[in-house]
């Protein structure tokens, strides 16, 4: 018998929202209410001629357009066939046994299988309120501890922390742990915290800053992540990515949507009432929700059993969102914005349903 190397027999394999039920909308999987952009939307459609040959190794096209969106220096910047290439990539250029990662008690959990995936330690420190606690993770390293990952807005809470306390972070970090700052989210948060102090933070030569087209720009399916790496850490991680690892449709579709900030930003605008109006609405039925500053909302009901049977009547009308008992909130379900009429049938539902 063909046997595994026993740190990957002993993994579960990664979970995603169970999207096998017929006939249901999903509100699981934290994908853009809106389309991509039209520009983007075109810009594939005039790429499809092109696909006897293979992708930009070097997305050349797309970094220089992210570098002059967002004041950055293109030779920092990777893309990976979305964000979670570029963290699995990471973990296994500066991370192996006898290594800690260190996340937070809410943190993205791919960042958990991708530790176990290099037989890496992965440890949670604790956060306050639904909320990371920068003091908490600084309690939490240890001289093992090899990389720190932050995902600020948070998922799937959706909070966030000020941006000066990313700052204060790094700034008491020990200067050889690596801090990775995971801004999926961050589209939805920049009005409220002025992302440039983070991007400088590469500059020191410790710290990376993720993104990804998969959130405000609309295009989960195109899977395009990109970050910012300071050039020491960057050479290491491209050794790992695979080449021509972002498809030629979906470098130009990113380009375009990237060059359409007017339309990105009314996404996040139209996707941020949606979420605050349907917030409100969940709070007057008792539903505790924490702030969100993404693309979805945490709905914390008074006990698991309530959150049961919400989710059993959402589910037998067509509604499925994402059950958090993986991470530890058993007494909670996360929905994803959609477009008004389906927030108001999840509404309805919910009125009903715990009645």
């Amino acid at each position: 018998m063909i046997r595994p190397r026993p740190h990957v027999a002993a993994m579960a394999a990664y979970s995603l929202a169970d999207l096998g039920i017929p006939e249901t909308v999903s509100l699981a999987q934290n994908e853009s209410a809106f389309p991509p952009s039209p520009a983007a939307l075109a810009a594939g459609q005039m790429t499809l001629s092109e696909t006897a040959l293979y992708p930009d190794p070097d997305w050349k096209e797309l970094r220089a357009v992210i570098a002059v969106t967002h004041g950055l220096d293109p030779e920092t910047i990777l893309c990976g066939a979305g964000s979670m290439e570029l963290i699995g990539c990471l973990i296994r250029a500066f991370a192996g046994p006898g290594d800690r990662v260190l996340g937070t008690e809410y943190g993205y959990a791919f960042v958990a299988s991708a530790s176990a995936q290099v037989a890496a330690d992965y440890v949670r420190s604790a956060e306050a309120d639904l909320t990371i606690s920068i003091d908490a993770i600084l309690a939490a390293i240890t001289a093992d501890t090899r990389i720190v990952f932050v995902c600020n807005p948070g998922n799937p809470t959706g909070t966030a922390i000020p941006n000066s306390e990313i700052l204060r972070l790094r700034r008491d970090m020990p200067p050889d742990t690596l801090l990775v700052v995971d801004q999926a989210y961050g589209e939805f948060a920049d009005g409220a915290f002025d992302p440039r102090p983070v991007f400088d933070l590469v500059g020191r030569g410790d710290t990376v800053v993720l993104r990804t087209f998969s959130k405000a720009y609309g295009l989960a399916g195109a899977r395009v992540g990109w970050g910012v790496f300071p050039p020491a850490v960057g050479r290491e991680v491209r050794k790992l990515l695979n080449p021509n690892n972002v498809t030629t449709c979906a470098q130009a579709m990113a380009a375009a949507a990237m060059r359409d900030q007017t339309y990105m930003r009314d996404v996040v605008d139209r996707t941020g009432a949606l979420r605050d109006g349907f917030a409100d609405a969940c709070r007057e039925m008792s539903i505790t929700i924490p702030k969100s500053y993404t693309n979805f909302v945490l709905l914390r009901f008074d006990g698991p059993e309530t959150m049961r049977r919400a989710d059993q009547a959402l589910r037998e009308d067509g509604l499925l969102l994402r059950g958090m008992g993986g991470y530890g909130l058993p007494d909670c379900l996360r929905a994803t914005m959609c477009q008004e009429p389906v927030m108001d049938r999840v509404l309805d539902t919910l009125e009903r349903g715990l009645r």
